[in-house]
This record gives structure tokens, C-alpha cells and sequence, in this order.
């Protein structure tokens, strides 16, 4: 396997510096780093993302997060390893990643969950990681960009 070209970020160092700054907002609005985390490795499995989902579970397994969750977190509905925080950022995350496969992706009932959860910050917070994941898992996506190479 091989990618198709450099990853559009080496190539436009600018766009790297942006795209870095534009995720770097979201850190310190109320989400714990753990979550943030979580949403990337959820929004590049659904995407197919083996780079992010390679890098993601490795940044995590060294900052202490436990096997038990980084194996399960692609079935998070189905295990009692995640809080309910989690969850509902997990549940965003899916649907914003997903956001074609429905008229209205993040309905009321789905949003008046997460502002039980996160204040405005964080709400904004969690829809500019998700933003940011989602933009890295299509750049990747278009050169064919190999888990453990970049």
C-alpha cells in the first residue's frame, strides 16, 4: 500500500498551522483532553481513517487510557466503560461525522443532552474537534494516507 501523494498539509505547511491552532481551540473550554480524544478516534473510525485511527489509539494508550476502552470505544453503546458525558460527545460525534444521513443530524433531543453535559464552551468545544477530526480523516482519505507514516 501507498499513498497517493504527501499529505496536502506538508505540502501547504500553512494549512497544517491552521488546521493544528483551529483543533488546539477546542482544549481547555470544559471537555476533559480523555473526551477529545475519544471523539477523534470515533469520527476516524466511522470515516476509515487508518492514520488517525492508529495515531489517536496510540496518543491515547500513552497517555493512560486503558485497553478496555480504546478496544471498545467503536461499540461504546454496548459496554459500561464510558460515562454519560462521554457518550453524548461519542453520539455527536457520530452524527455530525455522518451528517448526510439524515435531514437534521443533531436533533433537539440530541443537542438538549449535550448542554446537560457542557456548557456553551464546551458544546463549542466539542463541535470544533469534531469539525477538525472530520477535516484530517478527508485529507487523509484523498491520498490514501498509510496508518504510521505521518
Amino acid at each position: 500500500m501507498q499513498a497517493r501523494m504527501d499529505n496536502p498539509v506538508q505540502i501547504i505547511p500553512d494549512a497544517m498551522k491552521a488546521l493544528i491552532a483551529f483543533g488546539d481551540t477546542a482544549r481547555g473550554q470544559g471537555v476533559p483532553e480523555s473526551t477529545l480524544e475519544l471523539i477523534k478516534l470515533r469520527a476516524s473510525q466511522v470515516n476509515g481513517c487508518s492514520a488517525c485511527v492508529h495515531m489517536h489509539a496510540r496518543d491515547m494508550r500513552k497517555a493512560g487510557e486503558n485497553d478496555e476502552r480504546l478496544f471498545t470505544v467503536v461499540a461504546w453503546r454496548e459496554t459500561t466503560f464510558f460515562t454519560d458525558a462521554e457518550r453524548v460527545a461519542l453520539e455527536l460525534t457520530e452524527a455530525l461525522t455522518r451528517i448526510a444521513d439524515t435531514a437534521n443530524p443533531v436533533s433537539d433531543d440530541l443537542w438538549n443532552r449535550v448542554r446537560a453535559h457542557y456548557d456553551e464552551n464546551g458544546a463549542a468545544a466539542l463541535l470544533i474537534a469534531i469539525a477538525n477530526i472530520n477535516v484530517w480523516n478527508r485529507l487523509n482519505a484523498g491520498v490514501h494516507q498509510i496508518a504510521g507514516t505521518f
